[in-house]
């Protein structure tokens, strides 16, 4: 956290933010993502993990293929793969994690995309994190259940459109839906002219050859109602405000959301009817 607060200082200090420097920090700002380490008691269930390593393309920043790390734990035939969100990390799903485990059969995946956790990189990107799901799964196969929070639950469905895959359920748990108005969010909230914003959505565009359509849920989301899909969201979310949510799924009456009002966007990881409800789910589902 020490950097991104001393990125956040240049930015807000900067007095002339007209600069291709300005931008830079800009990008600093957007696709650093801060690595806080696992404490106690997760780092117990961490280390029952067993552990690998993989690689995934970064074909933006690094230009390079960067090792990131996975854990894995049970030996059962029924695989849940989940996929953590910006800034964040597998441990951060160890509630979810604790209570996976008790179901018979299963082989519970989780990791940190590269520039997160534990993995190599400096930088990440949603990209990034759709190589390492497909890294995943070509290794280790198809999973059953793909559970994605915010940035991880758009990987997935990225990763499904790209692969063809289709898990007997996806769940979501307070997905970002348009990158482009998050990105806004964060820059507003650290006092970034309209102007300077421009010259990086620019940038962006450049680079990613894309004007920010390739990065709305709605735009990539071209499955019916024989995806099982289950999203859990909070109508108070900041960093997900829910108006997108809500005109993503006003066109899909076929998926399933439910409300966790107060929960917020990063710790309704741990809260306990989220949990207790998506272990019931995936009991169902695993069932049939």
């Amino acid at each position: 956290m020490k950097k991104l607060k001393s990125i956040i200082n240049d930015i807000r200090t900067a007095t002339d933010k007209t600069t291709p420097e300005f931008t830079q920090l800009l990008w600093q700002l957007i696709c650093y993502s801060p690595k806080v380490a696992v404490r106690y008691p997760v780092n117990l269930l961490m280390d029952e993990a067993t552990k690998f390593s993989l690689k995934a393309n970064d074909a933006y920043f690094s230009k390079s293929d960067l090792e990131f790390n996975g854990f894995i734990w049970g030996e059962g035939s029924r695989k849940i793969l989940l996929t953590h969100g910006w800034a964040s990390k597998a441990a951060d799903f160890a509630d979810l994690i604790t209570a996976l485990r008790a179901i018979p059969d299963t082989q519970i995946i989780a990791f940190d995309a590269p520039g997160n956790g534990s993995s190599e990189g400096e930088w990440s990107n949603l990209l990034i994190y759709v190589n390492a799901v497909k890294a995943i799964i070509k290794e280790y196969g198809e999973p059953e259940v793909l559970i994605g929070h915010s940035l991880g639950a758009m990987a997935n469905v990225f990763t499904l459109e790209q692969t063809g895959i289709r898990p007997k359920q996806l769940i979501s748990l307070t997905p970002l839906v348009n990158l482009k108005e998050n990105f806004k969010a964060t820059l507003n909230a650290n006092d970034v002219p309209v102007e300077a914003q421009e010259v990086f959505f620019q940038d962006f565009r450049d680079l990613f050859k894309d004007n920010f359509s390739t990065f709305v849920l709605n735009a990539r989301y071209a499955f019916g109602p024989e995806l099982k899909h289950w999203i859990a969201y909070d109508e108070e979310d900041a960093i997900a405000p829910y108006p997108y949510l809500q005109d993503f799924l006003s066109t899909r009456p076929f998926i399933v959301s439910k409300p966790f009002t107060g929960a917020g966007h990063d710790k309704i990881l741990r809260e306990p009817t989220m949990v207790s409800d998506v272990v019931a789910l995936v009991k169902e589902t695993l069932s049939n």
